[in-house]
């Protein structure tokens, strides 16, 4: 295994430089400063590139001010950390372990991923990677099967962030042949002691998490970030059916987007409602009804055919038809 920097100690983007023997270069950020110095923590900023990372997820993602704020806030201590370090104080590697809790579609995946690019820029992972499993990946069917597996994962892991979906699976009380357990203990000596070399986000619904955690208080233990993905209003599912048509090369006409908020609130209504995800579907859709509409007219069509979700491209859902469906 690639030996591992020190903790904070990082002098830029990528893989610590190392000199001929593969040690790590001595850089400005590992020489210990006089208590008279100072550090420029703009030029730190500016040299991690973390700015990068936090715009892209202001762009990726709309709304989760709350959840944005906690990133800043992570990214802040992180740096903060880094100059502490140039001085020579030792405040001790912090504990990134998180928990996201939310519904399915509120950004907790593409948060995760972002997170492991902010870590790794700052010098707190050594990849940039993130290993994205659920209870399958983990969970063996038969007896001696469960740690192979667990091992592998957190194997491939190492180095990065591991996020865990719906960890509440993970722990199933009502059945004592269930070897979800054995994955858990695995789990919780890696996570304490490799802590310096790999994150773990466990992510689900929150009252399911809560459960889970009460039945395993080693785990909780050992979480230090408990972030709360809030469902989109409204306004904010009409922000990401604009981006996502926008990214593929269509537009809503000034028509349509009445009747888009409609959809919308209708299929926020209604059961498996899934934030962004629905969204994704309901312009998928949209994008069927559309072209199929075109070829059935036949004929010349221009840019703005070509381009434009019309009002009927929705209005064929069945949420308009059939309350009772989903789509």
């Amino acid at each position: 295994m690639t030996e591992r920097m020190e903790f904070g100690m990082r002098a830029a983007v990528g893989e610590a430089p190392q000199a001929a023997d593969g040690a790590p270069e001595p850089s400005e950020t590992a020489r210990t400063l006089p208590p008279d110095a100072s550090v420029d923590l703009a030029a730190e900023r500016a040299g991690t590139q973390v700015d990068e990372v936090l715009d892209a997820l202001d762009a990726e993602l709309v709304g989760l001010a709350p959840v944005k704020t906690r990133i800043r806030e992570i990214a802040a201590l992180l740096l903060v950390d880094r100059a502490r370090a140039r001085f020579g104080i030792d405040s001790g590697r912090p504990n990134l372990h998180m928990c996201f809790t939310g519904g399915p579609g509120t950004g907790k995946t593409t948060v995760a991923l972002r997170l492991a690019e902010l870590l790794h820029r700052l010098g707190y992972v050594r990849k940039s990677h993130l290993v994205s499993v659920t209870r399958d990946d983990l969970v063996g069917q038969y007896v001696g099967h469960t740690a192979p597996k667990t091992k592998e994962v957190l194997k491939r892991a190492m180095g990065g962030v591991l996020f865990i979906d719906e960890a509440y699976y993970l722990y199933r009380a009502e059945n004592e042949r269930d070897y979800g357990q054995e994955a858990i203990e695995i789990l919780l000596q890696v996570m304490e002691n490799r802590r310096d070399d790999l994150v773990v986000v466990l992510a689900g619904y929150k009252d399911r998490m809560d459960s889970f955690f009460a039945s395993n208080p080693g785990m909780s233990s050992r979480i230090a970030h408990h972030i709360d993905f809030p469902d989109y209003t409204v306004e904010e599912l009409e922000a990401i059916g604009r981006l996502m048509a926008e990214r593929q090369g269509y537009r809503l006409a000034p028509e349509t987007e009445p009747v888009f908020r409609d959809y919308l609130e209708r299929r926020r209504a209604r059961p498996r409602f899934a934030n962004a995800r629905s969204v994704r579907n309901a312009i998928e859709r949209a994008r069927l009804r559309h072209a199929n509409r075109l070829i059935a007219a036949g004929g010349r069509v221009g840019l703005d055919d070509l381009t434009v979700l019309r009002p009927e491209d929705f209005l064929a859902s069945r949420v308009f038809a059939d309350p009772d469906r989903p789509s």
